[in-house]
């Protein structure tokens, strides 16, 4: 398929023809590998779409629109924003398709005007169960359908075009703390998604569902048990049964080979190694599954018998050198960035990106160890993109290192967390973008952001780099250099996906804001989705717009305690990242405890009075009174 074919392909109105989901994310590859332009275009451009979460299959984020270059980006503005809640985790990647926007909340489905925040519809999904960890990261479209799902552990498939539930299956038990996060990734006719939950003790799994209806085609089980291949990696056996290996992020396919390349996270308990002996497979790993039948191919460990939360999390990025070797890139929680020959399946590179302290040492029971990256450290749920421009690999990551102090888990109890132990951020943190020679993986250029760097990575054909920090700043970087070009307050945490497209001749910036979680690391806000546009002025014209979000006065205790609080007290109060709220009426009474959530020490988010007004403070403290 040429350049034009493939740029009239992508103009057909609204794709809803019996395409399959690998067909779609061809079109998007054919036009990069015909070798498009690379030079600033001053006339008006196609439309471009970003068709999944990392707008191809093979996750290398790269984008062809060049309207927006190193020389202009300085007249970037806002063009419009839309709230899309009041408060909660926003981790939400942003998928484009003729115009309009598709992104999630833990609960919602959104699709929104592309062009001019309007919202089209919303889709908003009733929790069935009590929910593990209330994130969602996005959707996959194929076929007229969006797909996702849920913190009880549904999946969901709703019609792009209506925003109609069409099916919905359960396919994860909340009550183990099984839940599904992860954007899914369509191939053939089928969805493949993993399950999350490596925290709760789960026993991680990768499935592949029918497209039609959500019918269960495969399933590979990350942690082996019996006569499954690995399961003598596990040699205390009783421990595999919550051995965690949850897998909560996006995944990359080859259409070639018929390869999807499912990153792996940590082993539970997070920090006893020695109660769980052995390597550990297939824990913080990346593993290779033939996409039609499940079957693994092959799999690489980053870490073996980790005792320090080092998740793989982030989607495998594939791309070839220059010297024509077929790499795939992987960006972990321990700080390193690795390129993998796909053929030789050996490491050509491995680039440290991060502070390195007590890389390998085990904790002991009782005894504090610092170590760097930290728990919530390294590269977080967004990986490495490729920069066709420069031939660079380019990434984001967190420097912030942490105090782990294990203590042993006397049993597993299904649905509450199974960390084994206790940690403390340090108080400096910080982030990063760095690009890597595509060839040699040695850093070209850093840029230190004021936070942590969490957000997707996006360089484009016009010599720029789009991404965000946890300090609530929109960031565009020269691709070739990595200075600093334009940069903007956005008023919320960035921690979601940085997408750029072109319609009716315009390109257009869009990026996630506002995120209160487990991650949220540094500033907060409302979660908020904002497009600009070079000479945008949205800020002084006042164009913003609410999408209808629910506020205090109809939102229970329960809800709110579920979408700002519970991912670090734990569903229940059990605690976890924070501390344990049972048992609180015997310590703190209803006013001291509303003057604790309004008034909380530097560990923990400040969202009195904004985005919790007074009403929200006392229900939640109702709430937890009752724990």
């Amino acid at each position: 398929m040429n350049t034009q074919s493939s740029a009239q392909a992508r103009l057909l109105s609204r794709m809803r023809v019996a395409v399959t989901g690998a067909s779609v994310a061809l079109l998007a590859g054919s036009a990069l590998a015909a070798g498009e332009a690379a030079v600033p275009n001053t006339e008006p451009v196609a439309d471009t779409h970003w068709l999944s979460y990392n707008g191809t299959a093979d996750g290398q984020r790269f984008a062809r629109d060049t309207q927006i270059t190193a020389a202009n980006a300085n007249q970037l503005g806002e063009h419009c924003r839309l709230k899309v809640a009041e408060s909660g985790s926003f981790h939400s990647g942003l998928v484009q398709l003729d115009g309009t926007l598709y992104l999630t909340t833990a609960q919602d489905t959104l699709a929104v005007d592309a062009t001019n925040c309007i919202v089209r519809w919303r889709n908003h999904y009733v929790p069935e169960q009590t929910e593990v960890f209330p994130v969602n990261r996005g959707v996959a479209y194929a076929n007229g359908k969006l797909f996702r799902g849920t913190a009880d552990g549904r999946l969901l498939a709703i019609d792009a075009a209506t925003g109609k539930t069409l099916w919905q299956q359960q396919i994860g038990d909340p009550l183990q703390g099984e839940f599904f996060s992860a954007a899914p990734i369509v191939w053939q006719g089928l969805l493949i998604l993993g399950s999350a939950g490596s925290d709760w003790g789960v026993r991680g799994r990768i499935m592949a569902y029918q497209q039609d209806t959500g019918q269960e085609v495969w399933r590979f089980n990350v942690i082996p048990t019996g006569d499954e291949p690995g399961a003598e990696t596990w040699k205390n056996f009783g421990s595999a049964r919550y051995g965690g290996g949850g897998s909560w992020t996006h995944y990359s396919i080859d259409h070639q080979t018929g390869e999807v390349f499912v990153p792996i996270g940590n082993p539970a308990p997070d920090l006893i190694p020695a109660h769980r002996p052995g390597s550990n497979l297939y824990t913080d790993s990346m593993v290779v599954l033939d996409a039609r039948t499940g079957k693994l191919r092959w799999y690489h460990q980053i870490v073996s018998n980790d005792g320090h939360d080092l998740d793989l999390g982030a989607a495998p990025m594939l791309y070839h050198d220059e010297k024509g070797r077929s790499l795939v890139v992987l960006g972990s929680k321990n700080g390193h960035v690795y390129g993998i020959d796909r053929e030789t399946r050996k490491r050509v590179y491995d680039t440290v990106i991060t502070r390195i302290k007590n890389e390998g040492v085990q904790p002991k029971p009782g005894v504090p160890l610092n170590v760097c990256p930290g728990v919530l450290g390294g590269v977080e749920w967004n990986g490495a993109a490729y920069d066709h421009k420069n031939k660079a690999v380019v990434i984001g990551a967190v420097d912030w290192c942490s105090t782990i102090t294990a203590k042993q888990q006397e049993s597993w109890i299904p649905g509450e967390f199974m960390f084994g132990g206790s940690w403390t951020m340090d108080d400096e943190s910080y982030g990063w973008v760095r690009a890597l020679d595509g060839q040699t993986g040695a850093i070209r250029w850093s840029y230190k952001a004021a936070g942590p760097v969490v957000a997707g990575i996006t360089p484009s054909a016009g010599g720029v780099v789009f991404t965000g920090d946890m300090a609530g700043n929109f960031l565009v970087l020269d691709s070739h250099s990595g200075q600093p070009l334009y940069k903007d307050e956005t008023g919320g945490a960035v921690a979601g996906g940085v997408i750029t497209y072109s319609r009716g001749g315009k390109q257009y910036v869009a990026t996630t804001s506002g995120n209160v979680s487990r991650a949220t690391f540094g500033t907060s806000g409302a979660p908020t989705l904002i497009l600009y546009t070079l000479g945008g002025n949205a800020k002084a014209t006042g164009a913003s717009r609410s999408a209808s979000v629910p506020t205090a006065a109809t939102t229970g205790g329960e809800r709110l305690y579920s979408t700002n609080c519970s991912a670090c007290h734990g569903r229940d109060g059990e605690g976890g990242v924070g501390p344990a709220l049972k048992g609180l009426k015997a310590r703190l009474d209803l006013e001291q405890t509303i003057a604790w959530i309004k008034n909380p020490s530097s560990k923990m988010p400040k969202l009195h009075p904004s985005p919790l007004d007074d009403n929200a403070v006392a229900a939640i403290a109702a709430y937890v009174q009752r724990f």
